[in-house]
């Protein structure tokens, strides 16, 4: 099949969902609505809290409330289409739809990521060099700190959507999720996508594996810091 750019002949996606069975559906239904009407307040209320009380004014709750506020736009991309699903007889998302589907998660999920190993810098300075700590974590490191989050996430987003839209879908329409899933998305493209999986799967994948990893070696060193730092308040309460 010859490449066609970005002129695509599938104008949607079909979206057969977790189930097809009603009772399962429903049952479904009612599980993700009841943690969805949790998460979004519960965030909204973490947000308020760190800006009405001024005891909250530190850099980890300034970096909590960041994160409180990209759970609720993560968990509103595709959680709403997917209840709304629940009761339709034909689940479809247009083409124009599923890219903007794809780029907001991953460019919400990426900045996330990115969040989570700032806070970890965070307490790693403020355990391991709490004398300087003030002095370094600075308000406008912490702004910086979640503007590159944000910008590292919009990065990677970029990425998947500039490899993903010149691809030609021809054919197969279906994708068997609740959401526009990359993986699935590109193996339904009429053209041979096996070079470009191995470089999504290193942009997504990889990626959140060292992400992961560097996570685990700061609170790694936390712990280390911490069990030190006892067993050394142990000894002189002994002496």
């Amino acid at each position: 099949m010859p490449f066609q750019g970005n002129h695509s002949m599938v104008q949607e996606f079909i979206l057969l969902g977790l189930s097809q069975a009603k009772e399962v559906q429903i049952f479904l239904f009612i599980l993700f609505f009841v943690f969805y009407s949790l998460i979004l307040p519960a965030n909204i209320l973490v947000i308020v809290a760190i800006q009405k009380d001024p005891h909250l004014n530190a850099p980890m709750y300034f970096f909590l409330a960041n994160l409180a506020f990209l759970d609720i736009c993560y968990c509103s991309v595709t959680p709403p289409k997917m209840l709304v699903d629940f009761f339709s007889t034909l689940k479809t998302i247009s083409y124009e739809g599923c890219m903007a589907q794809i780029f907001f998660l991953h460019w919400l999920g990426g900045s996330e990521i990115i969040l989570l190993i700032a806070m970890a810098i965070d307490r790693y300075m403020a355990i391991c060099h709490p004398l300087r700590y003030s002095s370094l974590i600075t308000r406008a490191v912490c702004c910086l700190l979640v503007l590159a989050s944000w910008f590292v996430g919009f990065v990677h987003s970029i990425i998947q959507i500039a490899l993903l839209i010149p691809l030609p879908f021809c054919g197969p329409n279906e994708l068997d999720s609740f959401f526009c899933d990359i993986t699935q998305i590109v193996k339904l493209a009429c053209t041979d996508t096996y070079i470009l999986q191995y470089i999504m799967f290193f942009n997504s994948g990889l990626s959140i594996v060292i992400c992961f990893i560097l996570l685990l070696i700061s609170y790694g060193l936390l712990l280390v810091k911490n069990s030190h730092e006892i067993s050394d308040c142990s000894g002189t309460e002994e002496r």
